[in-house]
């Protein structure tokens, strides 16, 4: 700081702006600064950029909102949820070692949860929506704890923790896959839960806007930890939340300090940076520093000095600070300036060491949360100081090791016991027992005259589903007949199938399509008039393109969700919907359709967070395959997303080559998952090449949906045959392989349609799995043995994805297989060109007919050898996979 020159005038300047304040209030005070802020600028004044804030509370004591209710009775409820969630790991790791869990991330936040639910955390058992609180994964065991004294779960199921394959257990973290009825969102997967958040709570604004729900004043709770905001998805999305003015979302960011091995700044101050991010972004922002004990302190500080050095320490030192005690802190942070040492004269090193961390002060908090939900035009975010491991003694608090603490010596559980006044006696501590008063005790009274009050008990999730009416088959009937010259992609298809499905009177006003910023790469322009792009605020400004048909149309009540290029939010905002069914009792349908290389490959772990929260729609991945993108390389080509889609164990995915086929797809979807309530979602690929769509050949619909089905049969007058499989674009490469093998070779050639290899290979695994456990039962024979057990002569099948996709079906084909993929990086060049890289095109699977022919015996080997060079293919030709 620059030397001052004049103290008198600094302190007039200073007495006029007490003045005006004491006169004329902080409203006026603060206008008048603004001012002088813009003249300064007219003026060429160099002022400083900072938005951040002194390291004191945001709230001073005079404005804090009182809390209501019993601190007594909250403080020892408080204390029981702590012992039992500490017994609940210990107990654990106890009978089994090496199961795990956490104990010092709860602790640090137990009371920013207490608070929530004894005042805010609103139920929906009167009449309320409910809130929804994303709740952070590694405090689950708090959950728990307070969920036995609550008596929804009980000591079988402390004990189960981590324990699950056998039923009545615990998960280890938030899984609505396995417990459905309890927890709602999954969100230990570090920065999931803040995205998650952000567009679930803008999802709602879009609902409402479009009338479908009223949620009024229900809010969004995000509760996550300082550390946790290095991953981008934490904060990248935050913007949107200030620039749509979501005043129905609250961040609570556990600022323990520690990350899992250190500091998080230990040479600076996170809650500092947090605030400049979040001011920066639009957000109210409520800082939460010091507990009530420091406000005596402050008051009485007439040099400045204690807000000095409070700005001063860095967050290593005050780590320290917590970890070694009064006396350390006497010396090290009073004792830099005699007049802070004077202040703290009587106050023993006890009294210094119980300073408290405002996180870990219920008035506090109570102040910051009230402010919170009475704020309705911003986002809130909450930067509350607490101690990680707080209340574990030498054992675990503010200690670098805390995070892997799973069990405490019995010295520190002695303590643990005897700081929060657990009534378990020396003799009883040795097995770390559990605690709950009995049901009229005034602690459990208290705990469910809250929770009635607020609504019923929490964390619960809403696992039965809306149904809906869905289309049937025959109200697409367009998109089941040929094209007839007209050559369309399956993207302009689907385009058309959505257009058709948003006028459906059951579910039109469902659908939610969702795209990052790829409408017009993907045909879609003609919904912006048609639909509209939502908008908070609709549209104050004429597009330059508002006298074409196809306009940049923006609406308040738009259906279309555009959420720029981002496809994690787009994602998010997909995932919102997707199980809007269970967060809100409405059934809606979404389609997000963008890259397919930039979908289970970029947000793969968004993904397999919604086949565990139980999603139920559409993500179409056009452009899809690694030769349909023929100009845009290596980073846009897809060949392996079918793959990572067979990883999520209930999404269900599909790669049709005919506007057919995605239209008995998307239809049966429809059926299963709103309709007959199936947990599943779909992902479906599309392509953006053009070609004669077919009309759909008679019976194929139940082949379409198991995954594979007879597209043509041959003559059957040649004496060699083979069968042919093929997907996607890469079956028309498949149709002229036959035609050229019948016409030049001599070989007659079925052709398959392969809808969905992943369909296939469970099907077939399920099949195995139940041969295996009934021995002595009449063996079940696999779809695809039993499509293919009458077929004759080799099997070849050729698909725009890498070959370990298709060889997934191997070992239920019944005869020689030969597959073709396309392994290696994409990269640009004509699809034709590609396609004989890649070694998929027409040519190489004439080829691989050929030589499976020849492996058979039925042809000479020197056969293949002159159809190679009729071909045109060298055998000198360089494999793919290794440029």
């Amino acid at each position: 700081m620059a030397e001052d020159k004049d103290p008198i005038e600094t302190r007039e300047w200073l007495d006029s702006l007490d003045e005006v304040v004491r006169n004329s209030g902080p409203e006026r005070a603060g206008y008048l600064l603004r001012e002088m802020g813009r003249r300064a600028l007219e003026s060429h004044v160099d002022l400083p950029s900072s938005i951040v804030t002194p390291f004191v509370n945001t709230i001073p004591p005079v404005e804090e909102k009182a809390m209501p209710g019993d601190l007594f009775m909250e403080r020892r409820i408080r204390s029981l949820v702590r012992w039992n969630a500490l017994a609940m790991v210990m107990r654990a790791n106890d009978n089994d070692e090496g199961l795990g869990g956490h104990i010092s991330s709860f602790s640090s936040s137990a009371t920013l949860y207490d608070v929530g639910f004894n005042y805010f955390f609103r139920g929906a058992e009167n009449g309320h929506p409910g809130d929804l609180v994303f709740y952070q994964g590694h405090s689950a065991p708090g959950m728990y704890a307070r969920s036995y004294l609550e008596r929804r779960i009980e000591e079988e199921q402390l004990d189960n923790f981590r324990r699950e394959v056998d039923g009545n257990g615990l998960s280890s973290y938030p899984h609505p896959w396995l417990m459905p009825d309890y927890w709602q969102f999954p969100t230990v997967s570090m920065g999931l839960g803040p995205i998650q958040a952000i567009y679930q709570a803008h999802v709602m604004k879009y609902q409402q806007s479009r009338g479908l729900l009223d949620h009024g004043d229900r809010n969004v709770w995000c509760f996550m930890g300082d550390g946790e905001c290095d991953e981008p998805e934490s904060l990248g999305a935050i913007a949107l939340a200030g620039r749509e003015r979501m005043g129905n979302l609250n961040f609570v960011i556990n600022c323990n300090l520690q990350r899992l091995d250190g500091p998080v700044r230990g040479n600076g101050k996170i809650i500092q940076e947090l605030e400049g991010v979040f001011r920066g972004a639009g957000w109210n922002v409520i800082k939460v520093i010091w507990g009530r004990k420091w406000d005596p302190l402050l008051a009485k500080d007439k040099t400045g000095l204690l807000r000095k050095r409070m700005d001063e320490v860095c967050d290593g030192e005050l780590q320290n600070y917590k970890y070694n005690g009064g006396a350390y802190t006497r010396e090290h942070f009073f004792g830099k300036y005699p007049e802070l040492l004077e202040l703290v004269k009587d106050l023993s090193d006890e009294d210094i060491m119980y300073l408290n961390r405002g996180g870990h002060d219920p008035y506090k908090v109570y102040a910051a949360y009230a402010e919170a939900v009475a704020e309705t035009e911003r986002p809130t975010v909450i930067l509350a100081m607490t101690v990680k491991g707080y209340g574990m003694g030498e054992a675990g608090e503010a200690n670098n090791e805390t995070h892997s603490l799973k069990k405490l010596d019995m010295d520190s559980l002695k303590a643990f016991r005897d700081r929060f006044g657990i009534p378990i006696s020396d003799d009883e501590l040795a097995r770390v027992p559990y605690y709950r008063p009995e049901p009229d005790s005034p602690e459990m009274r208290y705990m469910r005259q809250r929770r009635e009050e607020l609504g019923g008990l929490i964390p619960a999730r809403r696992s039965e589903m809306e149904l809906l009416k869905t289309p049937p088959l025959e109200s697409f009937s367009k998109l089941l007949e040929s094209s007839g010259k007209r050559e369309i992609s399956t993207t302009m298809a689907f385009v058309r199938l959505l257009s058709n499905l948003v006028k459906d009177k059951e579910v039109g006003e469902r659908v939610v399509p969702i795209v990052p910023d790829e409408a017009r790469t993907f045909g879609m322009e003609g919904m912006f008039r048609q639909l509209g792009i939502y908008s908070s605020v609709g549209q104050r400004y004429t597009p330059h393109d508002a006298g074409q048909i196809m306009f940049y149309k923006e609406d308040k009540q738009g259906q279309i969700l555009e959420e720029g290029i981002n496809e994690a939010g787009a994602f998010s905002a997909w995932l919102a919907a997707a199980t809007s069914y269970s967060t809100s009792g409405y059934s809606m349908v979404p389609f997000y359709i963008y890259y397919s290389m930039f979908g289970f490959q970029r947000i793969g772990d968004l993904a397999w967070a919604a086949g565990d929260c139980q999603a139920r729609g559409f993500l179409i991945g056009a452009t899809a395959g690694r030769t349909t993108l023929n100009g845009e390389g290596l980073q846009h080509q897809d060949g392996h997303s079918h793959l990572q889609a067979s990883t999520i164990p209930n999404c269900v995915s599909y790669d049709p080559a005919y506007a057919y086929e995605l239209t008995v797809i998307i239809q049966d979807g429809l059926h299963r998952m709103y309709e007959l309530g199936e947990n599943k979602f779909y992902y479906i690929t599309t392509m953006n090449e053009n070609y004669l769509q077919p009309a759909m050949p008679e019976g194929a619909e139940e082949g379409i949906i198991k995954g594979m089905y007879r597209l043509r049969a041959s003559s059957g007058k040649k004496h060699l045959r083979v069968q042919l499989m093929g997907a996607g674009t890469i079956l028309r490469e498949v149709e002229a392989a036959a035609s050229i093998l019948e016409r030049d070779y001599g070989v007659d050639a079925d052709i398959w349609s392969l809808t969905s290899v992943n369909e296939l290979q469970r099907e077939g695994k399920a099949v195995q799995r139940w041969n295996l456990l009934h021995p002595e039962e009449e063996p079940r024979v696999p779809y695809v043995t039993a499509q293919l057990q009458d077929a004759s002569g080799p099997f070849v099948a050729a698909t725009d994805y890498i070959k370990a996709y298709t060889d997934q079906i191997r070992e239920f084909v019944p005869g020689h297989f030969t597959v073709l993929g396309t392994d290696g990086y994409g990269r640009s060049d004509t699809r034709a060109r590609l396609r004989d890289f890649f070694e998929v095109s027409r040519e190489f699977v004439v080829l691989a007919a050929l030589k499976a022919l020849a492996d058979l015996g039925e042809i000479e080997p020197a056969k293949v050898s002159a159809a190679m060079q009729d071909l045109g293919i060298s055998p000198d030709k360089i494999d793919p996979l290794t440029v």
